[in-house]
């Protein structure tokens, strides 16, 4: 029996492989680009990256789950942050948001959640700057995503400032996270610390948008939409008419725009990327085939405005192979990596555009804690029927 196939239908089975084995199952379960980069890291990072990867994919289960109310995401969310934090309750809380998950969310993820203990017990084997940074991580992420759970997103973000926001706490703040470890694994990095954490961020904003940009229409079949309003307000379009049927230019030109924001990130992912010793290919092979699979599927957006659902704008197993032959290739030359990205960016930016704020940022500036300080979150659970 495959691990996949043990993470999906066999929870004790899965509990019994030692706690590499065990995260790895659960990575090719819950998301086949991570199972692919992660295991490219060093030895001594992969454990720690694999469980980051897992704990985060916690909160996106629970922020995804149509059949939980904004109130008991963010029940949910408080609590998730107290568990890792202590490893205290942990099968409690397993055993709360399990019975709650629907049939929407994947199974491998009911698994998870199943296993959660197990995962929490990993975390809690870590050094203490190690679990500095999952922490600090995990509590942006669960404190940030609700604020955005509580708002009306059938008509999109009000800003492209919003948009950042949104971004920063779901990827962003694991760019922090991860160069945190990065740095921590090795002095060397550490010495470009500051300018890494500043680039961290758009790494992740980037690969964040351009999830966004491929998964508009699945979105908006749940009543979401993380578009900005008013990129498409200047175009002419009112996302109050989002339709895959739509077929307008105006609609269109939006998305170009979009699409030449994330690019600009992106670049700056490759500046991240440079920064890294050249001799630390796994690190580099790591940062550079998610760059590499967020630019192709750019370039396919960029291809096809017109697409009405994911599948249309999925990257190829082939285009998955091209781009890892071109890393271990050319990961270690900067000016071919600089050549290469300008090459296949060719055509992502929108000429003589330039981003101008059209209407200030409207995100309440709340967070879970401030939540908790005016209601207690016992009272919350008994309100939210969880």
């Amino acid at each position: 029996m495959s691990a996949t196939r043990i993470s999906l239908e066999n929870p004790k089975l899965l509990g019994q492989l030692s706690d590499d084995a065990f995260q790895s199952a659960l990575l090719e379960g819950v998301s086949r680009t991570f199972a692919l980069t992660i295991p490219q890291l060093p030895t001594k990072l992969y454990g720690t990256v694999a469980n980051a990867y897992l704990l985060c994919r916690i909160i996106d289960t629970i922020e995804d789950e149509a059949a939980l109310s904004p109130r008991q995401k963010q029940y949910f969310c408080a609590e998730f942050i107290n568990v890792v934090k202590t490893a205290d309750n942990s099968e409690v809380f397993a055993l709360e948001l399990a019975p709650l998950l629907s049939k929407q969310t994947i199974a491998a993820e009911h698994t998870l959640i199943h296993v959660l203990p197990r995962v929490i017990q990993i975390t809690h084997t870590f050094d203490p700057n190690q679990m500095a940074a999952l922490v600090s991580c995990v509590e942006t992420m669960a404190e940030g995503m609700p604020i955005f759970q509580a708002l009306n997103l059938r008509k999109g973000l009000p800003t492209l400032t919003d948009m950042d926001k949104y971004c920063y706490y779901v990827a962003g703040c694991v760019g922090e996270m991860l160069t945190k470890l990065f740095c921590h694994y090795s002095e060397e990095i550490a010495q470009h610390k500051q300018q890494l954490l500043a680039l961290s961020v758009s790494f992740g904003q980037g690969l964040q948008m351009t999830n966004i940009l491929k998964d508009i229409w699945d979105d908006a079949e749940r009543g979401v939409c993380w578009l900005p309003q008013d990129i498409f307000t200047e175009t002419g379009f009112d996302l109050k008419n989002l339709s895959p049927d739509i077929g307008s230019k105006n609609f269109r030109k939006g998305l170009e725009h979009l699409i030449s924001v994330a690019q600009a990130h992106l670049s700056n992912a490759l500046k991240y990327t440079q920064l890294l010793p050249t001799h630390e290919v796994g690190i580099r092979n790591f940062c550079l085939w998610a760059l590499g699979m967020a630019v192709l599927t750019l370039r396919k957006i960029r291809r096809h405005l017109d697409f009405k659902n994911a599948d249309q704008v999925k990257i190829s197993r082939n285009s998955v192979k091209a781009t890892i032959f071109m890393t271990n290739s050319f990961g270690r030359n900067n000016a071919m990596l600089n050549l290469l990205f300008k090459l296949t960016c060719w055509g992502l930016k929108t000429p003589s555009w330039h981003y101008s704020t059209l209407s200030s940022a409207i995100v309440p500036d709340i967070s879970l804690s401030a939540l908790q300080g005016n209601e207690d979150m016992q009272s919350l659970k008994a309100n939210s029927d969880i």
